[in-house]
């Protein structure tokens, strides 16, 4: 008789026992309700705590950073065009109280940073150009291009903020909302932006312009770099022409007067030399002027038909 009441009181302990004790982890934090309303402060030292079995309910909260993946939204920008933002942030529950009491676990809590986080996201976009969201370097600072010259027609919108200032600001103005649901807002990042198809071509467009813009440049820095390198090679090739041009004429002057120094010497030794030097030119004269279908009219008394008249023995006086 006494086993068969020792074993059901056993059992019975045990399940007191077992619902009694619970335990916290270094992870996470308890707090403790009965009938649905809070018992007492959340638990957060680690280890075997106790609890009033039945009646009271162990609710875990995490300590841990909790990730936030949103779900792809379409949203417009300043500049009126359309584009997908895919977002992801990342919080952690500080006040496990208001938590409890305002969302109650994880799922309504994702449910309530998805709506903050979405609205802030589409306010901040919708005040900035396109330019700002997508162009960015691997430091996040805004890519800015000075090197393209106005003088090119460049109507590339200048970069003020960049996509780092952006996600700032979306951090900024969604963390005091979620502050009252004691949730501390760590990070807000956007993972993915793309072109809404109604506007791709629209965008692509715009992206082959500044290319051809960036090209026209480098056109216009190679013809005029042509341009200098041909006019260098026209002034120097002028200056080679003429230094040897007149090198040309020095040395054909110094021969020709050579030549003459020669002739001088060779054909003023004797009289009968000048006269044979005499006779000589004036045949060569004759070659000269008295070319084929030339007519000249000149008197009997002309010198240059000395050697018709006289031949090249001089007339005796």
């Amino acid at each position: 008789m006494k086993r068969a009441l020792f074993l059901p009181l056993v059992i019975v302990a045990a399940l007191l026992l077992f619902n009694s004790a619970y335990t916290v982890l270094e992870t996470e934090q308890v707090i403790i309700t009965q009938f649905g309303q809070q018992i007492g402060t959340p638990v957060t030292a680690a280890g075997l705590h106790w609890k009033v079995p039945f009646i009271q309910t162990v609710n875990r909260i995490e300590k841990r950073i909790l990730e936030w993946d949103g779900p792809t939204a379409n949203m417009t920008t300043e500049d009126k065009l359309y584009i997908d933002v895919d977002a992801f942030a990342r919080w952690r529950i500080t006040d496990a109280h208001t938590y409890f009491v305002r969302l109650t676990d994880e799922r309504r809590a994702k449910d309530r940073i998805t709506n903050i986080l979405g609205s802030e996201t589409r306010n901040s976009i919708a005040r900035h150009q396109l330019v700002e969201i997508i162009r960015t370097q691997r430091d996040r600072k805004p890519v800015v291009d000075a090197s393209l010259d106005a003088s090119l027609g460049t109507t590339l919108p200048e970069i003020r903020f960049g996509r780092a200032v952006l996600e700032t600001e979306i951090l900024e103005a969604a963390k005091p909302a979620l502050k009252d649901y004691g949730i501390e807002l760590l990070d807000v990042r956007f993972k993915r932006i793309n072109y809404n198809p109604g506007v791709a071509a629209k965008i692509y467009g715009r992206m082959i312009s500044e290319r051809q813009q960036i090209a026209a440049r480098f056109r216009s820095e190679g013809e005029g770099e042509a341009a200098e390198i041909l006019g260098k090679r026209e002034r120097d090739l002028a200056q080679i022409e003429s230094e040897a041009y007149r090198k040309v004429q020095e040395v054909q002057g110094k021969a020709d007067a050579e030549a003459t120094a020669i002739y001088a010497a060779a054909y003023g030794q004797t009289p009968e030399a000048r006269e044979f030097y005499s006779f000589t030119r004036t045949l060569e004269t004759y070659r000269t002027v008295f070319a084929r279908e030339t007519t000249l009219v000149l008197t009997t008394d002309s010198a240059l038909l000395h050697l018709f008249k006289f031949g090249p023995v001089p007339p005796v006086k």
